[in-house]
């Protein structure tokens, strides 16, 4: 078995992307893990920070500047997908419109799809698109995982943790773990990467 440093210092290429239903590729014949969040959570830089390169994941300080799902094949291993970050406001109908449709198909359609990771915010919370993920997620029966980001930015992660863990408690594909992190103080990434490192086949 690949040991976890040696996996997450393989190579992690793009191999492609998609604006809309139609363009969502084949799975690669791997486990595929999907990171889904706001716009502004800290996606891009935790992907980063996962799997050690620093430009895998474009970072970019405007939000909702990512229109498509990027596709990342880790150490030819593991397929892993950005998702486009929701809940921005300055955006068109139509736009909100395409990108609910994409989030919805991707999810209904990936049969390789092992796990989702929502990241939340740690400093907010949970809000009323990160509720409506959720339930998409119940509804299709795909294990996700919370992920709290930017935990550098608060005084204490565990009482934020502890209360969204008993806010999940009762919904039937949480995990009932929250994961604590910051990408930038390379908080939590172990713990991410064990996750990961699970599904790797033998």
């Amino acid at each position: 078995m690949i040991s976890s440093r040696d996996f997450f210092g393989s190579e992690c290429k793009f191999v492609a992307g998609a604006a809309s239903p139609e363009q969502l590729p084949g799975n690669y014949g791997v486990p595929e893990i999907a990171f889904v969040g706001r716009s502004n959570v800290g996606k891009s830089s935790l992907i980063n920070a996962v799997v050690g390169k620093r430009d895998c994941a474009r970072v970019s300080k405007t939000p909702g500047r990512t229109r498509q799902i990027n596709f990342f094949l880790l150490g030819n291993k593991i397929l892993l997908a950005d998702l486009p970050g929701y809940g921005y406001a300055a955006i068109s109908k139509q736009m909100r419109k395409s990108w609910d449709l994409l989030m919805d198909s991707y999810i209904r359609r990936r049969q390789n799809l092992r796990r989702a990771f929502l990241l939340l915010d740690s400093r907010h919370g949970p809000k009323a698109g990160d509720e409506e993920i959720m339930d998409m997620l119940d509804d299709c029966a795909v294990p996700y995982q919370i992920i709290l980001t930017k935990i550098d930015k608060i005084s204490s992660a565990a009482p934020v943790a502890a209360e969204i863990e008993a806010a999940i408690s009762l919904r039937g594909a949480a995990l009932p773990h929250v994961i604590p992190s910051s990408a930038e103080k390379n908080l939590g990434i172990q713990e991410i990467r064990g996750e990961i490192m699970g599904f790797l086949k033998n």
